[in-house]
């Protein structure tokens, strides 16, 4: 980890241009994670809805951010190891780094584990074969959604205090 560190330091000094650009793009793509979780959770609570329109809204959701939200993660949790590599040995920002990585994967955890195995029973409805557990089902999914938003709001306020602590003075 050390000649690592080193190696890093001398590619990224503080005051790089490169540094800054790894760090507003971790920043950019988590927040961008953490605001489409965000949204969906305050705009679009399936509980109100009936079997059709969760069946229509949360399908166009899959379709759409099924894959885009977790390789936007991944890729936020490759710029945040980079930063924390970097940041080996320096306290806090070191601290904060590692826990914005320890929370991104934990969202991305929920979501492989608990979200995306839902939504792809889901995508295999139609409004006539909607098993009669459906609203069990949805609810499930609402549950580890609103705990992945809120992870991920944790992880995007630990990067962006590790970001401002790792600046120099």
């Amino acid at each position: 980890m050390e000649k690592a560190h080193l190696a890093l330091l001398k590619l990224l000094p503080a005051s790089s241009a490169l540094l800054t650009g790894i760090q507003v793009a971790a920043i950019l793509l988590i927040a961008l994670v953490a605001g489409a979780t965000f949204g969906i959770w305050r705009g679009y609570n399936p509980t109100d809805y009936s079997a059709l329109t969760f069946l229509e809204t949360h399908q166009g959701a899959v379709r759409g951010l099924n894959t885009l939200i977790p390789a936007m993660a991944l890729a936020a949790i490759i710029l945040t190891l980079i930063l924390l590599a970097r940041s080996y040995g320096s306290g806090l920002s070191f601290s904060l780094y590692l826990i914005a990585v320890v929370l991104m994967i934990g969202g991305g955890v929920i979501t492989r584990l608990e979200n995306q195995p839902i939504n792809a029973i889901v995508m295999t409805w139609s409004v006539d074969t909607m098993p009669t557990t459906w609203v069990e089902i949805r609810d499930n999914w609402w549950m580890w959604h609103v705990i992945r938003t809120f992870v991920s709001v944790a992880a995007v306020t630990a990067l962006i205090t590790a970001v401002l602590t790792d600046r120099p003075n």
